[in-house]
């Protein structure tokens, strides 16, 4: 018997960054499937007190001094900075990369068997082409490049003892209650009354619901495989144009939309870039994210039969119900 078994405490579950928007969901979720030591290591607050959640401040640049009695069976890696654009090049490394090592190496201290590491599709790069899980990465920004180290980091990890387990999702753009992000600017957007697309419609913009990446996260760790690298993402590719209907039609159906060239979008943004920070969330940066499609499928999912598919409007209703019609 060793120092853990003999302590009596029930095997913790840790959630680096459970503070943010999908570590509270997955926290709830935790909490709500009967886990019962659920620890969330967080350089921030938490969103909302979740039975069975333990809130430990700590920095994943540097855990040295981070101590948790017990075993640990389990560790979610969903601590980033990730917010593009947002913050200077180094942040995404120091707290990516330095992320990933102090992570790995609290594993290898506690023998934890099992760690989930949510990186990015931002490791593909934007392109026009369909990308799997079998493409090679070509990361363009530096919140790509991080992501696509850190995962190297958690790999070996992995390779450094047989009897762990690894599990990798790349989400897509994730969208729920409490987002704050893309899908939230869309809707206040359409909620005043008028979409305006810069330059195209057809832009392939990779997505899924919170609730569903959770879903799916799940799926991958009962698999009981050694190692499971899978995208986050509907298998039916949703271009710009398919979402923005998807919301007319859930709630917004007297919103108008107008396609505007490319050239008179990015002028009028750089224009009110200084007032970006005031909430209007205009930037240069994110028109031209919009003209670049994410063309990313779950290959992984499709091939245990589980990508989902025709589920926007279905998510996008339940995220209005959730929150009252506000999409908060």
């Amino acid at each position: 018997m060793n120092v853990f078994e003999s302590s009596g405490l029930e095997a913790a579950t840790v959630i680096f960054g459970g503070s943010g928007f999908i570590g509270t969901h997955l926290a709830r979720s935790l909490s709500e499937a009967g886990v019962k030591r659920i620890i969330n290591v967080d350089i921030v607050d938490p969103r909302e007190d979740i039975p069975g959640v333990q809130f430990i401040r700590g920095d994943v640049r540097d855990l040295s001094q981070l101590k948790i009695e017990g075993p640990v069976d389990r560790i979610y890696n969903l601590a980033a900075v990730h917010t593009t654009p947002g913050h200077p090049t180094h942040e995404y490394y120091e707290t990516n990369i330095a992320g990933a090592t102090q992570i790995t190496e609290f594993a290898a201290r506690h023998n934890v068997p099992l760690l989930v590491f949510t990186s990015s599709i931002s490791v593909y790069g934007p392109s026009e082409d369909t990308k799997s899980e079998a493409s090679l990465p070509a990361p363009e920004s530096a919140y790509g490049w991080s992501k696509w180290l850190a995962e190297g980091i958690h790999r070996s990890w992995l390779q450094r003892h047989d009897s762990r387990r690894l599990v990798i999702v790349r989400p897509a753009v994730i969208f729920g209650p409490g987002e704050g992000g893309n899908f939230t600017r869309l809707a206040r957007l359409m909620k005043k009354g008028l979409f305006i697309y810069p330059g195209r419609k057809d832009t392939i913009k990779a997505c899924y619901y919170v609730a569903d990446l959770i879903d799916s996260v799940f799926l991958a760790e009962a698999r009981n495989e050694r190692y499971i690298l899978f995208n986050g993402a509907y298998a039916d590719r949703y271009t710009l144009e398919e979402i923005v209907e998807a919301f007319r039609a859930t709630s917004f159906g007297d919103a108008r939309t107008v396609l505007l060239p490319r050239a008179v979008m990015l002028t009028i943004a750089r224009a009110l870039q200084p007032f970006s920070k005031a909430g209007i969330g205009i930037h240069p940066d994110r028109i031209t994210k919009l003209l670049r499609s994410t063309d990313v499928v779950p290959g992984w999912l499709e091939a245990q039969g589980q990508a989902k598919t025709g589920r926007i409007s279905e998510v996008l209703q339940d995220w209005k119900t959730v929150t009252h019609g506000e999409f908060s």
